[in-house]
Order: C-alpha cells, then structure tokens, then sequence
C-alpha cells in the first residue's frame, strides 16, 4: 500500500453544511458497532466544521495533535476520535474507485497508526461470540484464501449488470453482495466500519442519495444484520437470512420507515415474546435477581451501547464467576476495552472482585456467596 493512500482526499472545496452534518454524524455513529465513544472535545470540534468555523483538514490536524498532548486517554477514546475524522474526511470528498485496493485503502487510512497491521489480510482465523446468535458465530472467512475469495467477489460485482433490475431485485443483490464482502472479514479489526464506508461510498457512485441518518443511528443494527446474514444453524432450522439487511436498505434507499430492531434479529426471537435464552448453568445456586440490577442501570450516567453491553453479560453470564476473557467472548470487544466495562461496573458497585478463583475475577453483586 502506499504510504499515504489516501492524499486525494484531501478536500479541494468545502462540502455544505448538510453534507458536513450527514459525515460527521454517520462517521461518529459508526464507532458504536465497536462499543466506542468519541470524546466532548471531538464533538466540538465536528460542530465547528459544520458551522463553518474551520476546516476538515484542521479538524484533523487538531484531534492529532489533541492526542499527541495528552498523556493520560483513554485507548478506545483516541480511536473513536481519530476514526471518526477520517471517515468523516472520506465521506466529505467525491473521490471513489470501485476496487480491491480502495478497499484496502480504506481499512489503511481510518486505522493507519491505531491498530496493528491496517491495511494488511489477517493471518489468522476469527470467531466472535455474537449476542444476536445466543453466543454462537459466524463461520467467517479462511486466512488461506481471504484474498482470492475478495478478488472474486469484487470481480463478480464489477461485471453484474443492474439495469434490468426492479429496486426490488436491487436491494436484495446489495444486500447479498455486502454480506459476503462482510463475511470475508479480510482485516483483524475494523472490518464493519471499513465496509459501511466502502459501501456508502459505492452506493453513491450506482447513484443512490444516501444523505441520511440511517448509519448514524442504526450501526449496531447494520452489523447484527449482517450477521444473520452469514449464519446458518440447520439443527435449529436457522438459515442465513438478508432480510433484516433488506429493510436497512430500503430505509436507506428509497427512505422507508421500516422498524429496525435488534432484538428483531435475535434467533430466539418470537414475534408474542421475545426473551434472552437464559444460560444451561449446572449449579444449584440461586440464580441472579436479572430485573434488579437492570432496573438499577437507570441510576447510572452510561451511554446506552454500555448499559446493553451490561444487561447482555447479566443475562449469559448470571451467578457465574467471570475474568476479561469471558466479558471479551461475550460481548466481542477487545481486551482493553473488555478492561474499561469492567472498571465502569466495579466503580459503580455493579460487579464485585471474589477471592479462591485467581486474580481477576468478579461476580455481580446480587449473588455474592
């Protein structure tokens, strides 16, 4: 890759202020398929560019240099910031090529410095526990062969011929073919923002207008229906499914109000009542007072993604002992961040630290003992 890749995108006429907001707004909401939060000073910022009071490019030479003076930030903090600028820099400018290496591109310039290796094909195979699948995952794509399975991909894409589809037709082929390109998971990280922005990118060159708030406010929905998209369970009659990436679309697209609920996508769903699957626990202890401590959450000052992250960890891990590595299985975030939830729920007297089972192990605090 080069080692600037994306120098066009340096912005050569101001975009309005509806296509600033729209940017800003997409690029900030996108952090949260990630558990992330981006920090009071780059909202700030984002409202000064909108307003006219300076530029994307100081933005961002702003937000760094923020960073570079700051000894004390927060990991997840700094990539939020710094992600959103750059996706926000990206959906600001024209510039686009339907290929492999804009891709590539892309992944490169939003995590350049941030994560290991961007950019770069992963080396290794992935599982991620999924909340949506009652902790299962999706079968993603073998490190052996991402590259040619891309290539294909982008290849079959290229040459498909939309001008005898109905919207219909459309909106499914979207659907099916940024599913795979999901699926593949080329990168270690940061595959489900790099593929919103490479997407609504492409969706504007096909000639769509997608101007609106449907990623900013509908992230985690995006990434859970691509999910289901992926999954096949045949023992519990479960088979991939794009219609909830479907109904994302047609809001995108042809702006439909269609109701976009995760809890929809959950596989235990039913339309009657619709329940979490509580966990096949052997143990004869009483099981946690759930409802309790969920009602308690509403004392707390969290963003809403922390408080769902809290009542999925009550609701699959309940009496059980647990360390980072089950927070991280769980709830599919790294360890650091895995870190953070665990110090907001000891701050807040939400878990406990319990002795007799090595360093590193906690208990929520209604079933001590």
């Amino acid at each position: 890759m080069n080692s600037d890749p994306y120098k066009e995108y340096i912005i050569s006429k101001e975009p309005s202020k509806e296509e600033k907001q729209y940017a800003w707004y997409t690029a900030i909401g996108l952090q949260k398929v990630d558990g992330l939060e981006t920090s009071s000073y780059l909202n700030d910022l984002a409202k000064k560019n909108i307003n006219g009071e300076i530029t994307l490019p100081e933005a961002k030479i702003l937000i760094d240099s923020y960073y570079e003076e700051l000894n004390d930030t927060k990991e997840t903090t700094l990539e939020a910031d710094k992600v959103s600028t750059r996706i926000a820099e990206i959906l600001s400018s024209n510039s686009f090529s339907y290929s492999l290496d804009e891709y590539f591109n892309i992944h490169e310039y939003l995590f350049k410095g941030i994560i290991k290796n961007a950019g770069e094909v992963r080396k290794f195979d992935i599982t991620k526990k999924e909340w949506v699948l009652d902790g299962d995952t999706v079968t993603y794509g073998s490190c052996q062969s991402l590259y040619k399975t891309l290539e294909y991909d982008f290849n079959m894409e290229r040459n498909f011929d939309y001008s005898k589809l109905s919207i219909d037709e459309t909106i499914k082929h979207l659907a099916r073919f940024v599913s795979n390109l999901w699926q593949i998971h080329v990168f270690p990280e940061g595959n489900t923002r790099t593929t919103a922005v490479f997407l609504i990118k492409y969706l504007r060159k096909l000639g769509f207008n997608v101007n609106n708030d449907l990623f900013a406010n509908n992230s985690w929905y995006f990434r859970n229906a691509l999910v289901r998209a992926n999954y096949n369970n045949y023992e519990k009659n479960i088979k991939e499914d794009t219609s909830y990436l479907e109904l994302f679309l047609r809001n995108l697209l042809l702006k439909e109000n269609n109701d976009l609920k995760n809890r929809y996508m959950h596989i235990s769903h039913k339309k009657e009542d619709f329940k979490y699957k509580k966990p096949d626990i052997e143990t004869k202890k009483p099981d946690i007072d759930v409802n309790s401590i969920i009602n308690d959450l509403a004392k707390y000052n969290f963003i809403s993604k922390t408080k769902d992250n809290i009542i999925i960890l009550i609701k699959t891990i309940n009496n059980n002992v647990f360390s980072r590595k089950e927070v991280s299985q769980t709830l599919n975030l790294s360890p650091s961040r895995s870190s953070d939830l665990i110090k907001q729920m000891l701050d807040n007297n939400i878990i406990v630290s319990v002795k007799g089972f090595g360093k590193g192990k906690y208990k929520f605090r209604k079933i001590i003992g």
